[in-house]
């Protein structure tokens, strides 16, 4: 490999990314609202002296996943394999600060940067790489719906839901909205908590509960949010904070239940992240000042 190769491997960043709204529902054909989130990123490498222990962890994880991606009938189709097990051979690792267990892609930014890299032919056609990308994803989590690794390939702010997937401007949220995320210091396990959500949509009662009151309310915030208005914006937040209270409760850790059921005197709303279970809590208000005073104790990240 000469130094034009291991330049392009570093000439790629790969940003982390903030599901705003639609988890769980995206399910149902509800509308997800997906953003980067620029703090962490993940870069090839090959290591330029030994190995540290963080490259080589990263180095036989990605095998693990070469050798799963091997048994995937449609990653073997478009993804050159053979080419990327011979760079893991070769010592290539990805050099990534993504939290891991925290509901920022971590697994997302990884099946990005393979796809990107070792693709064949890069395809255009966002809903046949969501679901591509769902597939590769789930060695990591059991199920996925290909939305996380689709962000951290794409690197922009975007809308999806059955129909298509709709970029947006890098600057779309409203000027006096602010979004943050609150640490929980939990470690959140995805795959049980999605084998908990399955099981629950075999009960008759919950799924038309969800579907009839929880996914209307996650499309409601996600219109409102987009279209700048504020107070619709923050009532609605409030009904789907409430929703993931009665729907969602193992998604949401005990140290972190307080935020969702205080009510302060002024527009401040919370819901999880990701998958829940730990990470990081999301949190939307229109006072900042106020919010780090309330928030006092929590480490915060502002988008």
């Amino acid at each position: 490999m000469d130094l034009q190769d291991v330049k392009a491997m570093t000439e790629r960043t790969y940003h982390s990314k903030i599901i705003l709204f639609g988890e769980y529902s995206m399910i149902f054909d509800a509308t997800a609202l997906m953003m980067p989130l620029r703090k962490f990123s993940a870069q090839w490498r090959f290591p330029s002296h030994l190995m540290a222990r963080e490259a080589a962890a990263s180095n036989a994880s990605l095998q693990r996943f070469a050798d799963y991606l091997s048994t995937i009938n449609e990653a073997k189709a478009v993804i050159d394999l053979q080419r990327f097990k011979d760079e893991l051979y070769n010592e290539l690792y990805l050099d990534s600060d993504v939290p891991s267990g925290y509901g920022l892609g971590s697994s997302g930014v990884l099946v990005a940067a393979v796809y990107d890299r070792y693709a064949f032919e890069k395809s255009d056609h966002l809903i046949l790489l969501k679901n591509l990308f769902g597939k590769m994803e789930s060695f990591f989590h059991g199920s996925s719906s290909g939305i996380d690794p689709l962000q951290c390939y794409l690197g922009k702010p975007f809308r999806i839901n059955a129909e298509g997937v709709s970029l947006l401007p890098d600057d779309f949220l409203p000027a006096d909205i602010h979004v943050f995320l609150a640490d929980t210091g939990v470690k959140s396990n995805t795959k049980p908590l999605v084998q908990y959500f399955k099981s629950k949509r075999e009960d008759i009662s919950y799924l038309n509960g969800f579907q009839s009151h929880y996914v209307p309310c996650v499309n409601a915030c996600i219109n409102a949010l987009t279209q700048g208005e504020k107070v619709s914006f923050f009532n609605t937040l409030r009904q789907l904070t409430e929703g993931q209270l009665k729907y969602l409760r193992p998604m949401i850790t005990d140290n972190s239940i307080d935020l969702f059921l205080e009510k302060p005197d002024f527009n401040l709303g919370f819901k999880i992240s990701g998958s829940g279970g730990g990470g990081y809590v999301l949190g939307f208000t229109d006072d900042i000042e106020k919010t780090k005073a309330f928030m006092e104790g929590y480490d915060l990240i502002w988008v």
